[in-house]
């Protein structure tokens, strides 16, 4: 039995400086070591969500922190989630339950903070008693001085959790000595003490031409740099934020299958789509270009947290025409969560759920209609694709109900299982889905390529479960060899 630790927080210079997956990769070392970790974020902002077995909904970062860790998901792990639906408006999604829309003015305001910080210290005690050592991770900067005071996530939750705090850089993006001795020096007195280490992280080059930078960075901020990570592009560990899908922007390719994921403005749950990205028969890449779109093997639609937005965008961007083309010139469409509601005749929102948009028709290739609702579908399902006995696991998030029409032929269910219909497809070629995950069960896979599959010669299976297993085991390994954890340990010492 190992003596409990100190919790750790990962915070960063910026957003994306690569926090997320640090903290994955210390819940797998400490998972390898004997301990018994799991993560903490006490505020995330994120489209990519996941569904706990409870059927609440929390980031995907610390859902895929926890699997590292090798723990089930809670929304303790994460209490507070901010779903962004406009440029400045989010849906607040309290210990896994939503509970309105907020204009960022109003959000970040003093009033009220008090009891969103008591909420998730609550979360973090009770996560605390469970485990050791709580992972905890940062968001954006901690040096944001004109949000220090409504700060429910960076240094007052590591003052909370009395945590020792690493601080994290991307030398990647250009300035990494200014970004850390500014973001320690902005702290108070206090707050800065408590940064006891700092990793520069994807890192590019010879290693060795940055030992004079280390130890500048020591002499100046005080404090010791307890790895150089370097970037790398051979381990594939889930994402949170879209700011990468621009860079998978590729054209179709010969000798695979060509699989276009439409690019939307608000797409949610795209990791729906990385099991692809790791199939060799595929090749996956993300548009909204009309003529692409018109060059792939099979058309994916995504979610989406604004479903009637970004189905006005398809059709005002020719988008929706060029999917309705191919289509009829014999591409596979299916659609997850609001890209299944597209595919439909209609979507609707009498109640403005959404916004100001009340109807849109859609795509027109499936006989259903959807109406948007206030109540939010939050569950793990367990289910069969139609005519195929092996069970699948997925999990659903979704406001809006989706229904057959009277009298609809030539439409079959796609899923079965729950008592409930979750999908449904024409033929071979037309299929939509509430179920996220569920391309990650090779049933699923077997029915998306199934009509297309006879374009290439290749044939093989994939196990996209134990693919993240050793890609959570060669994450550790990659840190471990970059990363001093013996000083880590040293700060997260007790005493």
């Amino acid at each position: 039995m190992h003596s409990p630790l100190r919790p750790i927080m990962l915070a960063g210079t910026g957003s994306d400086v690569g926090k997320s997956v640090i903290a994955a990769a210390l819940c797998r070392i400490f998972l390898q070591d004997g301990y018994h970790p799991a993560p903490f974020k006490a505020q995330n902002m994120a489209l990519n969500s996941f569904v706990t077995a409870d059927g609440l909904e929390l980031g995907r970062a610390q859902a895929v922190q926890a699997e590292a860790a090798g723990v089930p998901c809670h929304t303790d792990m994460n209490p507070l989630l901010l779903k962004p639906s406009g440029d400045s408006t989010s849906q607040v999604v309290l210990h896994g339950r939503p509970t309105g829309n907020q204009h960022a003015s109003a959000y970040f305001r003093r009033e009220g903070r008090a009891e969103l910080e008591r909420e998730v210290h609550a979360a973090f005690d009770r996560l605390a008693a469970r485990y050791n050592p709580i992972v905890m991770e940062g968001a954006g900067s901690i040096s944001e001085l004109n949000l220090r005071d409504v700060d429910l996530v960076n240094l007052p939750m590591a003052r909370y959790a009395d945590a020792s705090v690493l601080l994290v850089a991307d030398i990647d993006r250009g300035g990494v000595f200014a970004s850390v001795y500014g973001s320690i020096m902005l702290q108070t007195p206090e707050d800065r003490q408590r940064i006891r280490g700092v990793l520069i992280n994807k890192f590019r080059g010879d290693m060795s031409l940055f030992g004079s930078g280390r130890r500048m960075i020591e002499e100046l901020c005080g404090v010791p740099v307890v790895g150089v990570v370097p970037h790398f592009t051979d381990i594939y560990i889930e994402e949170e934020d879209s700011v990468t899908l621009r860079t998978k922007q590729r054209e179709a390719v010969e000798g695979r299958i060509n699989v276009a994921v439409v690019l939307l403005r608000h797409m949610s749950n795209f990791t729906d789509f990385d099991v692809l990205e790791r199939d060799e028969r595929v090749h996956l890449f993300y548009t909204n270009n009309t003529e692409e779109l018109c060059k792939a093997d099979i058309i994916l639609l995504p979610g989406s947290k604004n479903t009637l937005d970004d189905l006005s965008d398809l059709r005002r961007n020719g988008a929706a025409g060029a999917i309705q083309r191919a289509y009829r010139d014999g591409a596979v469409v299916m659609g997850i969560c609001g890209g299944y509601q597209m595919m439909g005749r209609e979507v609707c929102d009498p109640d403005h759920v959404e916004g100001d948009i009340e109807r849109l028709p859609g795509l027109g290739l499936l006989p259903v209609t959807t109406r948007l609702t206030k109540e939010k579908t939050t569950r793990q399902v367990s289910f069969r694709m139609v005519n195929d006995p092996r069970m699948c696991r997925g999990y659903e998030i979704h406001m809006g109900e989706t229904r057959l029409e009277a009298g609809a032929s030539d439409v079959l269910p796609l899923t079965e299982g729950d008592g409930v219909d979750t999908g449904w497809r024409v033929g071979e070629r037309c299929m939509g889905s509430y179920i996220h995950g569920i391309l990650d069960n090779a049933p699923a896979i077997d029915c998306l390529l199934r009509p297309v599959i006879g374009r290439i010669d290749t044939r093989r299976t994939f196990d996209y479960a134990a693919f993240k297993e050793e890609q959570y085991d060669r994450l550790a390994d990659h840190v471990r060899r970059h990363v001093d954890m013996a000083q880590i340990y040293g700060m997260m010492k007790k005493r």
